[in-house]
């Protein structure tokens, strides 16, 4: 199911300009969120980062509209894993924006797989570098080919993800989601300027979550090193929700039997769900 121009399309394709600028140039933002019995988990949090991303790339974005579009396609599924596009819009040959960009907006729809959330998942290192000095390495931009590439070649190794490092050599996150390391009842992740995308898991998790269980957290650099010495390694983002790490390359981690974990895992369950006004029963596999 797809939405645009305020309506839903059962079809699978939808009249795109040949020269938009998401198509031809990566113009563009995007966001996935989940919904549960018609209702998106921390919508707010997600219309407000579409939008704020746009405005960082110098475009507009109406947040109704966002919010309009996310809400149509949350009713058409029990278990809904939605994504949101929005590029500049078409403009002329070259790569300078066009002066009055016309922004395109549409959204889609899958069922959301109850398996994956809070599945583990077998991280390793892939040489490709997130690129620290990148403005839209903290932008959910339309330029995924690294993560593409990356996840390709850790598949084909037997893992799950790849784990990126930035240029600094420095941890920067997985091919889709956040990476935190755990220590206790402590909790570190990278920040912003590490080359690390805001993901909407890791901000409840690092503002809500993470305090009210009097947890200490952490928004620093982080080297390879502390990965290792580190007795749990999770994933957040918004369709796993928190996926215990078991293995990072040779390295394996009871992730998912540590206390700090299941403490986060049990409160994150409960956020979403009461974020969606259901039971928390409908987070199970």
């Amino acid at each position: 199911m797809l939405w645009c121009d305020g309506r839903l399309v059962e079809s699978g394709t939808l009249p795109f300009a040949m020269g938009d600028r998401g198509l031809l140039l990566g113009d563009g933002v995007f966001d996935t969120a989940l919904a549960l019995q018609g209702r998106v988990a921390f919508e707010d949090a997600h219309a407000d980062r579409l939008a704020a991303a746009a405005q960082a790339l110098g475009f507009s974005a109406d947040r109704e509209r966002i919010v309009a579009a996310m809400r149509a396609l949350a009713g058409t599924t029990t278990l809904a894993a939605i994504r949101t596009t929005l590029t500049r819009g078409p403009g002329p040959r070259g790569l300078a924006p066009p002066p009055e960009p016309k922004p395109f907006l549409f959204g889609s729809v899958a069922p959301a797989r109850a398996v994956l959330f809070f599945a583990p998942l077998r991280l390793t290192p892939t040489s490709i570098a997130r690129n620290d000095t990148s403005p839209a390495a903290r932008l959910k931009t339309l330029g995924y080919l690294d993560a593409v590439l990356a996840t390709r070649e850790a598949q084909a190794d037997g893992f799950d993800e790849a784990l990126f490092l930035n240029t600094k050599g420095r941890v920067a996150c997985a091919g889709t989601g956040n990476l935190f390391a755990v220590s206790g009842e402590r909790i570190v992740t990278p920040p912003g300027s590490e080359g690390v995308l805001p993901g909407i898991v890791r901000a409840e998790i690092v503002s809500r979550l993470a305090p009210a269980l009097g947890l200490a957290v952490e928004e620093r650099p982080l080297l390879p090193s502390e990965l290792e010495a580190a007795e749990a390694l999770f994933v957040t983002n918004s369709l796993r929700l928190l996926a215990p790490v078991t293995a990072l390359g040779a390295r394996a981690y009871d992730s998912a039997g540590h206390v700090t974990v299941r403490r986060l895992r049990t409160a994150l369950r409960e956020a979403v769900a009461e974020a969606c006004g259901v039971g928390t029963g409908m987070l199970d596999p």
